[in-house]
């Protein structure tokens, strides 16, 4: 099964992403068969080399059935090359605890 997804590069500390067409049972930074993007989280949101796709190679391994992976997929669709994925909510375990919620309230009124 094919996947498009990141494989990492750059320092430590340092990241960037190469966005790749892989096997999936392939180890994530080792082989693939194209590369058709990148991604440098390091840049702010707003700026234009942030993502960097080829639109004509995606289109091509998603029409052969390659799978993007959730990261990728959500960076197609801001794109316009996919649809945009469901985006889930946070699950509520990440919130704080009750103790935590009352302390916050007695800052906040106090």
């Amino acid at each position: 099964m094919l996947k498009i997804r990141l494989a990492r590069a750059g320092a430590k500390k340092r990241p960037y992403y190469h966005i790749v067409v892989a096997d999936s049972r392939a180890p994530r930074d080792g082989r693939f068969i194209e590369k058709v993007g990148s991604y440098n989280p390091m840049l702010p949101a707003e700026h234009e080399d942030r993502v960097r796709l080829v639109a004509e190679r995606v289109t091509y391994w998603l029409k052969q059935g390659a799978q993007a992976t959730d990261r990728v997929a959500r960076f197609l669709g801001k794109a316009g090359l996919a649809p945009m994925p469901e985006i889930r909510e946070q699950p509520i375990k990440s919130a704080p605890k009750k103790k935590a919620q009352e302390r916050m309230k007695a800052a906040q009124g106090g």
